[in-house]
């Protein structure tokens, strides 16, 4: 791969899905690039390149390689803390505050093969009587149509269910076909699967009450994330919840939310602010100008 091989990649990522690859990156584009290549029948990544730009960022050869460097690691019940910010303080408050309309809409942003959702409607499913006649609604969406089509499946292997998924929810809600295991349908039927690209507008989906947009925005530029917390802003409830990873933050980058105390990762609207100069419409000039690409 030559120095401008990588540029061309960095641009095209950096305008289809926001991941912002910093120049000493190449190892890994090599890594995942290098068989999509050959599965194309290609000799190497120049080649992929050269195809790309003959035919267009719009082929489906370049929705490949996005999909190559922006399918993430994924597991159940990963990180464990914001599954207990789930069930100790968001859905108390909200079961609460919505026991008049009797309904919940939960949003998971970069579901990859949906273990995050699926772990939601677990804990959901747990509540039992609880949330007895409540509608519930878990949107799952990510850039990857292949990992939305295998979350929809609901179909893991035994290395992925071990992998943070307790042995009483393996028993009591998966059944075993071959040497896989299959998610009940009753949980399957709690998510709805959904493409969407997060530089994209998505206010299409509506509001929520909670959103998980976990270990997707640390790939992002601050103009990036700045604009796409503004625009979070706008679909989640006033007395919703947004929960970020681990590794992530709105500090220095957005107001449009505000940390809770003593709750890692878990943020709520900030309804008292100031609009910033510089801001379009709530968002970064630069990255509303992404956005509406």
């Amino acid at each position: 791969m030559t120095p401008l091989d990588y540029e061309f990649l960095r641009k095209v990522l950096k305008e289809r899905s926001g991941l912002d690859l910093s120049a000493d990156k190449q190892y890994l584009v090599e890594s995942r690039l290098v068989p999509l290549a050959r599965k194309a029948g290609l000799a190497g990544i120049t080649e992929l390149v050269q195809k790309i730009v003959k035919a267009g960022s719009a082929d489906a050869l370049t929705t490949e390689v996005v999909e190559a460097m922006t399918t993430n690691e994924t597991f159940f019940f990963r990180d464990k803390i914001p599954f207990d910010h789930l069930k100790d303080t968001m859905l108390p408050a909200l079961l609460q505050a919505r026991a008049a309309r009797r309904s919940l809409r939960i949003w998971c942003a970069a579901s990859s093969t949906g273990q995050e959702p699926y772990s939601i409607a677990m804990c959901l499913k747990g509540l039992g009587a609880a949330i007895a006649g409540w509608k519930i609604d878990i949107v799952a969406t990510d850039l990857s149509q292949g990992v939305l089509e295998k979350s929809k499946a609901g179909i893991f292997s035994q290395f992925e269910v071990q992998r943070g998924l307790p042995i009483q929810m393996l028993v009591k809600h998966f059944a075993q076909v071959g040497d896989m295991w299959q998610l009940n349908a009753d949980i399957r039927s709690m998510v709805q699967h959904r493409q969407l690209n997060l530089l994209q507008d998505f206010g299409y989906l509506g509001t929520f009450d909670v959103i998980f947009c976990r270990n997707v925005l640390i790939y992002f530029d601050q103009d990036t994330k700045a604009g796409i917390f503004e625009r979070l802003a706008r679909v989640v409830e006033a007395d919703g919840f947004m929960v970020l990873g681990a590794a992530e933050s709105v500090v220095g980058i957005s107001d449009a939310f505000k940390p809770l105390p003593d709750r890692r990762g878990l943020y709520r609207p900030n309804t008292i602010r100031t609009v910033k100069p510089g801001m379009a419409g709530g968002m970064p000039q630069k990255a509303a100008a992404v956005a509406a690409r």
